[in-house]
């Protein structure tokens, strides 16, 4: 697997608007290596694709075609973080001012020491704090 992979950078995948050249090469990267995320990232993606659809920023037919999309990659969820690593999902949520989604991507990367894939900038920012690379 070659990296965390978050929200922000799976909806941009989907969104013209968001689209650009270093979230290709990520998603390039995911398709041919592989993903890693934690058991909330679907969920997540996908409301936020219906928050877009609603807001008309992508189509019905968008929507499910992004879902087909983000189904065919080679992510794999990281199903044991809320019982194995909650109290440091938690610790990390605290500690740099996250919601305590953002802090589970954070901590997955850290745990397996893999660079995370996020546009979010606190995030970017808490994870170099962390020492975690960015992708």
């Amino acid at each position: 697997m070659s990296l965390v992979v978050d929200a922000s950078v799976s909806i941009s995948w989907c969104l013209q608007d968001e689209f650009a050249p270093a979230t290709r090469d990520l998603l390039i990267s995911v398709n041919d290596e592989g993903g890693v995320a934690p058991a909330l990232w679907p969920y997540e993606v996908v409301n936020a694709l219906i928050l877009a659809e609603r807001r008309d920023r992508i189509s019905g037919e968008g929507l499910l075609s992004c879902i087909d999309l983000l189904s065919s990659l080679p992510i794999t969820l990281d199903t044991d973080q809320w019982s194995t690593h909650f109290p440091g999902v938690a610790e990390i949520a605290q500690r740099f001012r996250l919601t305590i989604y953002d802090a589970s991507y954070l901590e997955l990367a850290a745990r397996r020491e893999m660079p995370l894939a996020t546009l979010d900038q606190r995030l970017r920012v808490a994870a170099e704090r962390l020492g975690v690379p960015l992708a």
